[in-house]
């Protein structure tokens, strides 16, 4: 009876010591089990038009596959700078030249472990645990979970159709002055609704930022990928701003796991000495093959062309399937449509949308927990053929 007891205990304890974090706690990030379920539709013979994830169907530029060849054929691949291989900064920093006009020092240049790593290392570098940080609703839900695990409170701030779902200067204000924030984070094109901002709202926004005291972070992963008008960056507007960039998305780059930061001067070295001890530094390989791939614009101006294709389709097809709501798509490869017509529960509708026509999109709730049950993103990254069926699909199934 004794040991039984004594096992009993003993098991107790173990099992706490298995116990999960408070701070691991985190929402799942909803489109990765929508693709989780569209890939048992296809185990099972099913064929998904994948509208869910936001990733370019297309593969990396061809230069950058070659660099990444001969790099192999080399022989090693060492660790790196904990900031970057040299030339890929100098070569980034370039970039800011040659597509903004807009001068940014090498030294400033960070390069990160995709945008992931990026938001890792600018909430380190930026918050202390407790600190309040805004970001918008609907957007990416990864900005929170982040945020929260790292013992930050993320402020949502929500977006209206009066601002075409971009944050201003006044709602940043207003939520300053219910309770202090410390930084904000605001992305332009922004996920998942495709909203750009112009030069002068991202200006008057940052601008009262600053005014506040309240740290800024630009989210500039989609640029590049912009149709309404040319994508501003926040590192023209103030050396106080931090931009997160990335290969992932203009440059179909996304297992390869590398972005960029341009970090204000006094963060650089706070910085540097965090990603030498979380990782590091960022794979040796992916950086040769990234700075490659700024000689492949041509190819990736061309995938350009047909995202825009795959938006007029959507634009044009979605009213005629039923879904007659969505929100500007200026940029990135997303349109983000109101389902209210339909339902009240977008995951119900992403499922049975799946399940029925075999068309996988993300529901609203995962981009915003205030309204995002009437929403549902659709990406449209891949083929204009796809988009075609997925709008005849759609349109079967409604109707």
């Amino acid at each position: 009876m004794r040991e039984a007891t004594l096992e009993g205990t003993f098991g107790d304890r173990v099992n706490h010591l298995l116990t999960a974090s408070g701070r691991s706690e985190v929402p799942p990030f909803m489109v990765m089990d929508v693709m989780a379920a569209a890939a048992r539709i296809e185990a099972a013979g099913g064929h998904v038009i994948h509208m869910e994830v936001g990733q370019p169907a297309a593969p990396a530029p061809k230069a950058a596959i070659a660099a990444a060849h001969a790099a192999l054929d080399d022989g090693r691949i060492d660790y790196t700078s904990a900031l970057g291989i040299p030339s890929l900064r100098a070569r980034i920093a370039w970039h800011y030249r040659e597509t903004y006009g807009c001068e940014v020092d090498a030294e400033r240049i960070v390069v990160t472990t995709g945008s992931s790593g990026g938001f890792i290392l600018a909430f380190l570098a930026m918050f202390e645990p407790g600190d309040r940080v805004a970001v918008t609703v609907p957007g990416y839900p990864p900005y929170r979970h982040i945020l929260s695990a790292l013992g930050c409170e993320p402020v949502l701030i929500e977006t209206t159709n009066a601002t075409r779902h971009a944050l201003t200067g006044e709602a940043l204000l207003d939520a300053h002055r219910k309770a202090p924030l410390k930084g904000v984070l605001v992305g332009s094109p922004a996920n998942p609704t495709g909203t750009m901002m112009s030069r002068d709202a991202l200006a008057s926004l940052m601008g009262a930022a600053e005014s506040a005291g309240i740290r800024f972070i630009s989210d500039e992963i989609y640029h590049g990928l912009d149709y309404a008008f040319p994508a501003v960056t926040a590192a023209e507007l103030s050396p106080h701003a931090l931009v997160i960039n990335s290969f992932s998305k203009y440059f179909c780059m996304t297992g390869w796991r590398v972005g960029w930061m341009v970090v204000p001067e006094p963060l650089v070295r706070p910085i540097e000495r965090l990603q030498q001890n979380l990782s590091i530094s960022v794979p040796t390989l992916s950086q040769i093959a990234a700075e490659a791939a700024f000689d492949g614009r041509e190819e990736m101006e061309a995938i350009k062309r047909g995202y825009q294709e795959n938006r007029r389709i959507l634009i044009d097809g979605l009213p005629k399937a039923g879904l007659t709501k969505f929100l500007p798509a200026d940029g990135a490869f997303y349109l983000y449509a109101d389902v209210s017509d339909f339902t009240s529960d977008s995951f119900e509708f992403a499922r049975e949308m799946l399940e029925k026509a075999h068309v996988a999109a993300t529901p609203g709730i995962d981009f915003d927990p205030i309204h995002g049950r009437t929403f549902i993103r659709f990406s449209y990254a891949r083929s204009a053929e796809e988009m075609q069926e997925a709008v005849a699909r759609i349109a079967g199934w409604l109707k």
